[in-house]
């Protein structure tokens, strides 16, 4: 699984015109999942994200948590883009939809993220805290 933090003051997501969720300060996540990725991985990841310390504490150092924050998790199978060969990226490494959308689903579940819709064209807006972004990789 790969995921892209980036901390935001703010985070929607809008599809077909319809704002389908936003959050306030906390975390925009674009979760790419790989072909062989499992409930294990979703689960591993989602801990890393809950405990990793990149909020700033009353000193202004990023130290603390995600605590009580918010999270908006967007899929995002273009993380898996390989880019070595030619001009057209390959996403052969990104699992099958429907492997994809069930670790997607379980990622979200265990961060109580709110989210986007799988498989769907989206419009993403933020507004970077910081910036402050971060990628994962198990």
């Amino acid at each position: 699984m790969r995921a892209l933090l980036q901390r935001v003051s703010a985070a929607s997501v809008r599809c077909s015109g319809e704002q389908v969720a936003a959050i306030g300060p906390g975390l925009l996540i674009l979760l790419g999942v790989g072909a062989g990725d499992s409930a294990q991985s979703a689960e591993r990841l989602a801990g890393k994200v809950r405990t990793l310390r990149i909020f700033a504490d009353s000193a202004g150092r990023m130290n603390e948590p995600l605590g009580d924050r918010e999270v908006l998790c967007v899929s995002q199978f273009t993380l898996y883009a390989d880019t070595r060969h030619g001009n057209r990226p390959s996403f052969s490494g990104a699992a099958e939809p429907q492997l994809a959308a069930a670790l997607y689903e379980r990622f979200c579940d265990a961060l109580h993220a709110k989210r986007g819709r799988f498989g769907e064209h989206m419009e993403v807006a933020l507004v970077n805290d910081g910036p402050v972004t971060i990628l994962l990789e198990l």
